[in-house]
């Protein structure tokens, strides 16, 4: 890769990390395998990086995380939902400061309830703000589709408020 191109994957790595991190984060629901959709994102881009049109390198890593984790549910075919509270690795909650965690990890807590497509849908619709039609395209499929999987994936995600 060209010095040029390579400064500038590692200048948008570096002002974007968090952002790709909280994505990966919510499309996962796990830190550790966040961090491995992450970078293997990342790896694959690399090479690509020239031929990415600059200013869309988020909206291209993004839906290469999307695409990342469908392979990696499809693979398994199963989700090991864990709930972090119950085997005490939660985060402390005696302490008014962690509201912001304790918010965090409901929210990832309701998303692992989802399907892979659903938990993408919601994330990519209002995580990160895009139109129905931004997520059809990010994800190859329709408006249609995003619609009632979203509305599907929220009236579950109400449902389990109204049983708590």
């Amino acid at each position: 890769m060209k010095t040029e191109q390579r400064t500038r994957f590692e200048a948008f790595v570096a002002e974007n990390s968090s952002g790709l991190s909280r994505t990966a984060y919510l499309l996962t629901g796990d830190p550790h395998t966040a961090q491995d959709l992450l970078q293997e994102a990342l790896t694959r881009a690399y090479p690509k990086w020239e031929r990415i049109e600059p200013g869309r390198e988020f909206a291209y890593l993004r839906r290469a995380m999307v695409n990342l984790r469908t392979d990696w549910w499809r693979r398994r075919r199963y989700e090991v939902l864990t709930d972090l509270d119950a085997a005490g690795d939660g985060p402390a909650r005696w302490d008014a400061g962690y509201d912001a965690v304790d918010d965090r990890d409901t929210i990832v807590a309701r998303l692992a309830g989802l399907t892979a497509r659903e938990r993408a849908i919601v994330v990519l619709r209002f995580y990160s703000d895009l139109a129905e039609a931004d997520v059809a395209s990010e994800l190859g499929i329709s408006v249609g589709t995003v619609k009632s999987t979203c509305s599907r994936a929220l009236a579950r995600l109400a449902k389990e408020e109204a049983l708590r």
